[in-house]
């Protein structure tokens, strides 16, 4: 089904959103961490192959990417990397630790990109579950 036509403007505000996170002034490469991460625990195969392709333009390795969902058990990301794809499996999941990862997010990013990111992890879930329910398979 091609939801974007169908529902033009209703979907074109969810891609402005998409847009405006991109433009707030944080790393895309944080935001599309956090995109790739989302989509892989949705399961949006679409999704993981953009995000992934969209990482290795940004000139994060293959190799970084391909350990993505093992994460926790890297030394491979850094303190800022490992608290985004923390924070993307917190509010994706709206786990109990969402409170304990959010204090710590706010002692190394400020207030603005805290929002903008969860903004865009919330928005990344929406995206996810357009293209799974409705969206050609891939």
């Amino acid at each position: 089904m091609d939801y974007k036509e169908i529902s033009k403007r209703t979907v074109g505000h969810l891609y402005q959103a998409h847009t405006s996170i991109r433009n707030s002034g944080m790393d895309n490469a944080l935001i599309a961490l956090a995109e790739l991460r989302i989509s892989q625990l949705n399961g949006c195969s679409y999704c993981c192959s953009f995000h992934s392709n969209e990482l290795r333009e940004m000139g994060l390795e293959q190799s970084l990417i391909d350990k993505i969902p093992g994460y926790k058990h890297s030394v491979s990301f850094s303190t800022r990397q490992v608290l985004v794809l923390r924070w993307a499996d917190a509010v994706t999941n709206l786990t109990e630790e969402t409170e304990y990862i959010l204090k710590e997010l706010q002692q190394e990013f400020p207030e603005k990109e805290v929002v903008e990111l969860t903004a865009s992890i919330s928005l990344m879930n929406a995206l996810n579950r357009l293209r799974i329910s409705l969206g050609d398979k891939f």
